[in-house]
């Protein structure tokens, strides 16, 4: 009785301290009042009293109550969790600093650990390794149903060790990959010069992403001495950040005007967000590459762009995640995290991407057309997805958007999609399709 009254009182402090966060007319179970949610936590006492006495070996309590947190928010969408203490550091560390590791972002599903994407440059892309491979096993030793903090600490350490991984591609393929950890630094943005145009690759939206990309453009207005002809923005495989670095980095391509709008249950949710910090290579055509795995801060990049008729969009559908998380940390962090769902992010035009994703002007696939690809799975499959707004009539255009196929035998290292990007910026293709646009 001493145990139902300790955690009855600590689930109570954790309610009054969630409470204080937020406005109390606003906290409701089931319909019912502020007052009566008590007697749900109660049950949720009782529940875990019983299993703490009565299961059949001992258990860990404070596990399994970030657990039961966990499944409550991941029961509301697939990008609503928990975030124990442990993997909100390595969140902090995966958004600013560097570490040792093998270099790829990677997400829970249903017990299985995901790569969302590899970052360039790393032990991880150099390997082979794909967005939508499942890793199975660490070091031969199963990983299946293993929190994701835990598989992440087994793939990080001292930087030259050698780690086994074991991944599973397209439901059938078992690939065993002996990797050599390295120092990660998170230089997400790349550049070069490709037959006389500039390209820039953004391979995640962290707190440096705009930085980065002035960094670069400055150094490509340096490097190609005479005004740059046309810009080539690949988003390709980018899983998404931060909003508000997706919100700078389309602010360099636009000259006023919005961005983005965000939507919530609260008023103070209803946002719209402006370019205001001027555009850096005012009037150069643009192209954006993006596919299946650009997601997220991608598609408010791409949408934005595409809407607002400022440059072509090129590639192949993208994930479709059109929602914005909020990171709450808990008692400073000491207590972990909880990450919560609380907007809908619509484009300038006011068109929801969720579920359906940012069509492109022009599709181009990577593989000759039949060829076997990987089942990308995009935010439409995901369990317990947001559902898909029918209010306003979304432009359905893939059924007479005719999809540009490599020609058999050509190299996938050489890239059609990023090769057909460049023709366009060269050719009276562009300005067509641009003008064209709807």
């Amino acid at each position: 009785m001493k145990y139902v009254f300790s955690v009855f009182a600590l689930i109570f402090a954790v309610f009054l301290y969630t409470s204080s966060s937020f406005n109390k007319t606003a906290i409701a179970f089931d319909g019912n009042t502020y007052e009566d949610a008590f007697e749900q936590l109660d049950l949720f006492a009782d529940v875990l009293a019983r299993v703490n006495n009565d299961y059949v070996v001992d258990i860990n309590n404070s596990k399994l109550i970030g657990e039961a947190i966990n499944g409550m928010l991941q029961s509301l969408d697939p990008h609503s969790s928990y975030i124990d203490p442990k993997e909100y550091k390595n969140l902090q560390i995966s958004t600013s600093g560097e570490y040792s590791g093998l270099g790829m972002e990677v997400t829970s599903d249903e017990g299985f650990v995901k790569v969302i994407s590899p970052i360039d440059g790393t032990p991880a892309k150099k390997a082979g390794i794909k967005s939508g491979d499942y890793i199975i096993e660490i070091n031969d030793e199963s990983i299946i149903g293993l929190p994701l903090s835990e598989a992440v600490d087994l793939m990080r350490g001292k930087p030259g060790q050698s780690v086994k991984i074991t991944i599973a591609r397209n439901n059938d393929e078992k690939i065993e990959l002996n990797l050599k950890r390295e120092i990660i630094k998170r230089q997400i943005v790349s550049y070069s010069i490709k037959e006389g145009l500039a390209y820039v690759r953004i391979s995640q939206f962290n707190e440096n992403a705009y930085r980065e990309l002035s960094v670069a453009i400055s150094s490509l207005k340096k490097e190609m001495s005479s005004e740059i002809p046309g810009l080539i923005l690949d988003l390709r495989g980018n899983p998404g950040g931060l909003l508000d670095q997706s919100i700078k980095v389309s602010s360099a391509f636009l000259d006023g005007g919005e961005v983005v709008s965000t939507k919530g249950r609260k008023e103070s949710d209803n946002r719209n967000y402006n370019a205001d910090i001027g555009e850096l290579l005012k009037g150069v055509p643009l192209v954006i590459l993006i596919d299946e795995g650009s997601a997220s801060a991608s598609e408010i990049v791409a949408g934005a762009i595409q809407d607002r008729k400022r440059g072509l969009i090129v590639g192949m559908k993208s994930f479709g995640k059109g929602s914005v998380q909020t990171i709450v940390p808990l008692k400073g962090g000491k207590d972990g995290a909880i990450k919560l769902t609380t907007q809908r992010y619509y484009t300038p035009s006011g068109e929801s991407i969720q579920g359906r994703g940012i069509t492109p002007n022009i599709l181009i696939d990577y593989l000759p057309e039949g060829s076997k690809k990987a089942n990308a799975r995009k935010e439409a499959d995901l369990p317990n997805t947001l559902p898909i707004e029918t209010e306003k009539t979304q432009k359905e255009t893939d059924s007479i958007i005719p999809v540009d196929y490599p020609p058999n035998g050509f190299k996938i290292e050489s890239d059609y999609q990023l090769k057909r990007s460049m023709e366009i910026l060269k050719s009276d293709t562009y300005l067509n399709k641009l003008n064209s646009s709807s």
